[in-house]
């Protein structure tokens, strides 16, 4: 080997030994920021919307007669509403008929104010009225219709189709379906392929599991969630399975260490779910199941 040849190869070695890029291993460009909100038409349907403003969003659609929209996802954003109010302007200047909340939590009703402004009636769960009546927030419109376990939608050619399946992420959560698209539009409750996080604080574990099966036998085959799946994606029945089984798992697993003595500190410091350290969510979110299980079995509540 040559003088120039070994030179040549020094400078390789000591580049791969010192943590040196050549022009072949330059790091990959940044993925593109997705925009901070975007409008999309569900594939294979005519008139059914999604509105994702940040990591929240709402199904919104359009009939001959009338627009059905839900979740304003305007919390922290008070122009939220507007921009999905002008947005639906942009697919269509049918009246806005009805504004319907998925459930009473802030983060995906306040805001609705331009909504009942341009005439819409305001519709939730009867527990989601009891609660926005109680707390009286200053950005949160109140309902005008209340359903207690089931009411179907008409609008045009379109029936939106809303049931209650008892508790779950709330006490107030509704399920949207559309029949004939065979879609429904559920929020928080079951993520779409992640681990669930915050929304853990007010989880009720056991009657979370008879919801999930209730949702399964019910007919769908998409799932627009309330926070986007990984890359987008709307939701499937296996994506339901999976979250069944996962929340199964972990109630188990925190079970049998809780009846060790092991709830807070030791459940959080000690237990992992490493068959689930793949899905998003997994690292950051894992001390908020840990912590809603170690309540259940650790303290009955």
């Amino acid at each position: 080997m040559s003088r120039i040849s070994y030179l040549i190869a020094g400078a390789a070695l000591a580049a791969v030994v010192l943590g040196g890029t050549t022009l072949a291993q330059q790091p990959a460009a940044p993925a593109a920021k997705a925009p901070p909100y975007a409008t999309t038409k569900v594939e294979g349907t005519d008139n059914v919307y999604i509105f994702r403003m940040g990591n929240h969003q709402a199904m919104f659609i359009v009939t001959n007669d009338g627009v059905i929209a839900t979740d304003p996802v305007a919390y922290g954003k008070p122009e939220g509403a507007v921009v999905y109010l002008e947005e639906i302007r942009k697919v269509t200047k049918q009246p806005i008929k009805y504004l319907v909340y998925s459930h009473h939590h802030y983060d995906h009703i306040a805001g609705g104010k331009p909504f009942k402004d341009a005439g819409a009636k305001v519709v939730a769960h009867k527990r989601a009225w009891e609660r926005l009546t109680q707390l009286q927030d200053p950005n949160t419109v109140i309902p005008d219709e209340l359903i207690t376990d089931r009411a179907t939608i008409r609008v045009g050619d379109t029936a939106l189709e809303l049931t209650y399946h008892g508790l779950n992420h709330s006490d107030s959560t509704l399920v949207m379906r559309l029949p004939r698209e065979k879609i429904i539009f559920l929020v928080d409750t079951i993520p779409v392929g992640s681990v669930p996080g915050r929304g853990m604080i007010d989880f009720y574990p056991l009657e979370t599991e008879d919801f999930i099966k209730k949702v399964l036998a019910m007919d769908w085959e998409r799932m627009i969630p309330g926070h986007p799946g990984p890359g987008g994606r709307l939701g499937t029945k296996k994506d339901v399975r999976d979250q069944l089984e996962f929340l199964q798992y972990a109630s188990e697993t925190v079970k049998t260490a809780a009846r060790e003595g092991k709830c807070w500190d030791g459940v959080e410091k000690e237990v992992k779910l490493p068959k689930y350290e793949s899905w998003p969510g997994y690292a950051n979110n894992l001390p908020f199941v840990l912590r809603r299980y170690c309540g259940l079995w650790g303290r009955g509540t």
